[in-house]
């Protein structure tokens, strides 16, 4: 499975809950499958989608579930200490490890090569995190989020992108729109 086919499976899932989606490609996937509310779309600032969704669940008791990829952990891998030590039991990082920068052409991460994310989120000493392969990745978020403990996923998948439009809407619109779903 590709990133956008787990996006696919996976959008009922997410959809009762705060979502913050990755820049570039995880963005425009989730705004083009199931575009909600309570969808954050990161459009300007890679390897952020992590630390903003800590920062949401940190400030307020609903579920949040932040979708990552796993070359924007790697350019901010002071997030994941930063989880480590802010335990947020209503918080899920997602990373989809796809092994690639997906929004810029696919060229290879280290993820992709000698580094284990998993084993990088426990090093920084996140004490929940579950590795698990593209197909299993509904009932792994289900288990997590019913397990109401902070999760680190790390869902392993195919590198491949589809063919989706831009997000159009203001920024400004959707900060709104996902600070009045926070409300609600």
């Amino acid at each position: 499975m590709i990133r956008s086919e787990i996006l696919k499976e996976i959008a009922p899932i997410l959809r009762p809950h705060l979502v913050v989606c990755n820049i570039g490609l995880p963005s425009q996937e989730m705004h083009m499958i199931d575009d909600q509310p309570t969808n954050f779309y990161m459009l300007g600032t890679m390897g952020l989608a992590s630390s903003i969704g800590l920062g949401v669940a940190l400030a307020q008791d609903k579920t949040v579930i932040s979708i990552d990829g796993d070359g924007s952990v790697l350019t901010n891998l002071g997030t994941l200490p930063t989880i480590a030590n802010n335990v947020a039991d209503n918080f899920i990082l997602m990373i989809i490890d796809n092994g690639s920068y997906g929004s810029t052409g696919d060229q290879p991460t280290y993820a992709g090569k000698k580094t284990n994310l998993t084993d990088v989120a426990r090093a920084c000493g996140c004490e929940n995190v579950v590795e698990v392969q593209d197909k299993d990745t509904g009932a792994a978020l289900e288990a997590a989020i019913a397990s109401k403990k902070m999760t680190i996923l790390v869902v392993k998948c195919d590198s491949g992108n589809v063919k989706v439009p831009v997000i159009t809407k203001d920024p400004v619109v959707i900060r709104d729109r996902f600070m009045n779903a926070i409300a609600s």
